[in-house]
């Protein structure tokens, strides 16, 4: 019962998201001149375009899941294809929302050490990804009807680009929520403190993949940390986990599935687990 109730709260809880956030993007493709931010981006440094993705990332408290239509509203509007995998990695695990929740509950130094490392390994994974040619990965479904020219502000032309999306993503949507919703009923938090104490390297990336099907935001995850770090959980693979977790979900995994080809969804997640076992490693240094 527990997990059926798990999987209709989160299944309820991205549809909303998705629809909601869909739909306000496709409106806002009436008001935001994409074309011109393309133009200026193109034009502007590098370090430059991450840093504007990074502070969109900042100001968008989304999970993991409803950061997808945002993602390829950006991308069938030509913003670089580097600057959008920054965007994707930095905008779950990072906010203001988090950073003064982990601040409070958590210190101010592990919250700036959080924040510092998680921009930096989104701005390499991000440029790494467009140097390696995986911008060639994505599916039709990205590219397809991109817009070339403003367009107007048309609710109803909005409702039809969030039903056409959802189309294509929705019963990944469902698939992933299900099988979320079933591993987060039978690994609770008190087993992984207890399996996952002490100061093993190998402990950091055993953390990591754990924290990839799980999906839990990471508003709700600061707290079960700070009860991991009591029960005695070393730092460095309760941040793994933090980082996994937020990052990347089988939710979000399977509607990648939609938009991504294989080898792009596999390096995504190959990317998170990096991002969370070198974080959680170097979290061992303070």
């Amino acid at each position: 019962m527990d997990v059926f109730l798990s999987f209709i709260s989160i299944a309820l809880e991205l549809t909303i998201l998705f629809i909601g956030i869909s739909l306000v993007i496709n409106l806002l493709q009436g008001v935001i001149p994409y074309y011109k931010m393309e133009r200026l981006m193109n034009h502007s440094h590098p370090l430059l375009q991450a840093g504007a993705a990074i502070m969109f990332a900042f100001v968008t408290p989304f999970c993991s899941c409803s950061t997808i239509p945002i993602v390829v509203n950006l991308l069938r509007n030509h913003v670089k294809f580097s600057i959008v995998m920054v965007f994707l990695f930095a905008s779950p695990v990072l906010d203001l929302t988090i950073f003064t929740l982990m601040t409070y509950l958590l210190g101010w130094k592990i919250s700036l050490f959080y924040t510092i490392l998680t921009i930096i390994f989104s701005i390499i994974i991000g440029f790494s990804l467009s140097a390696l040619g995986f911008e060639k990965q994505l599916k039709n479904v990205i590219v397809e009807n991109a817009p070339q020219e403003e367009k107007r502000f048309n609710i109803r032309a909005a409702m039809n680009e969030t039903w056409n999306l959802m189309k294509t993503v929705y019963p990944f949507l469902i698939l992933g929520a299900g099988i979320g919703a079933f591993i987060q009923g039978f690994v609770p938090a008190e087993w992984m403190a207890v399996y996952m104490g002490g100061e093993n390297w190998w402990i950091v990336p055993i953390a990591a993949l754990t924290g990839i099907p799980l999906y839990i935001r990471l508003s709700t995850m600061i707290p079960v940390s700070q009860i991991m770090l009591a029960k005695g959980m070393a730092l460095g693979p309760v941040m793994a986990l933090m980082i996994s977790s937020a990052g990347a979900s089988l939710p979000e995994i399977t509607m990648l599935h939609s938009l991504f080809k294989k080898k792009l969804v596999f390096a995504f997640i190959g990317s998170v687990l990096f991002m969370a076992s070198m974080s959680g490693f170097l979290f061992y240094l303070i």
